[in-house]
């Protein structure tokens, strides 16, 4: 198994594409492209429709998976805020690819067996498939086919994220072999002689004290142990440090404790949500997620700083395990408010990721939503890097 990745940012769609063949040909040599990822920023939108053949001519290949993407990330490049191409190509003996597209209509209902979501895809169980998923955040309802994935394929991973290159519904491109595709999602599905790892890092962390939902209806919030969430958090603020009580104004987010039997959850042990509404007649709030009466819950904060020591905890935890060192590529799927936009310097993620997990062929895009797995289920996240990372079976 061989990686290699690049990042261009020339004002050429034509001379990007010539100078990503060029580098990753050279870091992978001679040997044949198994699987094609690229990411493609949205300056170049009007050159979508041709890059699967403008590839093909330049790097013969077996898949191609891709979309259209706000800024793009390869061979430890983050490129932001201006045009930009990312590739990353593997030579992966021994490993099956099969791909996949569907649209809304195409996933099965939610009483539906697993082999009725076999047949939507396109991809046998058998094999135990690890999955990369892309969406268009339009027109997939991608909680649905995440959980249905779950469900029908239990011993597999997905990672990915949602198309970011366009503002309004068929704006992005979604690119799986054969398919080009105006929404729903794509996805390649990989078995045989490889292993995919997932890294997610949500960036936030804990304040307060955990709490039970005692009230709740689908995604309202109405009381935590007995009080209004809105009381909650005006009890919080004077125990807060200056910089906190900033923060909270901007930055506070609910974290929803993945596993309840955990007797102290801690920072990692929470699915980071939204709050995307306040009731202040009865100091409920709008959560990014459907509640049920008994959850734990601590509210959260999101900087800077706390978003790169969570990131560096994860890696580092990564790195400790025993087949870290056997890791041959990678995938970086970053939320758009993540990079120089959160840390005012470029380059942030994958620095750390090769400084705390190696040189390895490193690539990617930020998201409009980033694909990946927290306690158990397959989730899609907001200000979060999400990494797949690719190794053989047998060293």
């Amino acid at each position: 198994m061989r990686w290699a990745s690049a990042a261009a940012d020339d004002d050429s769609l034509d001379a990007a594409l010539d100078a990503l063949v060029a580098r990753t040909r050279r870091d992978l040599g001679e040997v044949a492209v198994d699987l094609a990822v690229i990411f493609v920023s949205n300056h170049f939108a009007t050159g979508y429709e041709r890059i699967p053949a403008a590839l093909r001519a330049r790097l013969p290949h077996r898949v191609l998976l891709g979309c259209s993407a706000g800024a793009v990330i390869g061979g430890g490049r983050e490129i932001e805020s201006r045009p930009g191409v990312a590739l990353t190509v593997a030579h992966l003996p021994g490993v099956v690819l099969e791909t996949f597209a569907v649209q809304d209509q195409d996933l099965p209902n939610a009483d539906a067996p697993p082999g009725a979501w076999h047949a939507a895809l396109g991809i046998p169980p058998s094999g135990r498939p690890a999955f990369i998923v892309l969406g268009d955040p339009f027109s997939m309802p991608i909680e649905a086919l995440l959980g249905g994935m779950d469900y029908a394929y239990p011993h597999s991973t997905q990672i990915g994220g949602m198309a970011s290159g366009a503002r309004s519904p068929g704006g992005n491109i979604l690119w799986a072999g054969p398919h080009a595709v105006r929404g729903g999602a794509v996805g390649v599905a990989l078995s045989g002689d490889v292993i995919v790892e997932t890294v997610v890092a949500q960036g936030c962390r804990p304040i307060g004290i955990p709490m039970a939902v005692t009230q709740c209806r689908n995604n309202l919030l109405m009381e935590l142990d007995g009080k209004p969430p809105v009381q909650v958090i005006q009890e919080l603020i004077p125990a807060l440090p200056e910089g906190d009580r900033r923060l909270l104004a901007q930055a506070l987010f609910l974290g929803v404790v993945v596993d309840e039997l955990v007797p102290e959850p801690r920072a990692g042990d929470f699915l980071i949500r939204n709050l995307i509404g306040v009731d202040p007649e009865r100091g409920a709030l709008a959560i990014g997620e459907t509640l049920r009466i008994g959850q734990t819950v601590q509210f959260h904060l999101r900087d800077a700083r706390t978003s790169a020591e969570d990131l560096g905890a994860v890696l580092e935890r990564f790195a400790a395990l025993p087949h870290a060192a056997e890791a041959r590529g990678a995938l970086l799927f970053s939320c758009l408010g993540r990079g120089a936009y959160l840390y005012g310097t470029p380059d942030h993620d994958s620095s750390m990721f090769r400084d705390r997990i190696g040189d390895i062929p490193l690539g990617g895009f930020f998201c409009n939503g980033e694909i990946g797995p927290v306690g158990g289920a397959t989730r899609v996240h907001g200000y979060t890097s999400s990494f797949g990372i690719f190794r053989p079976t047998a060293s």
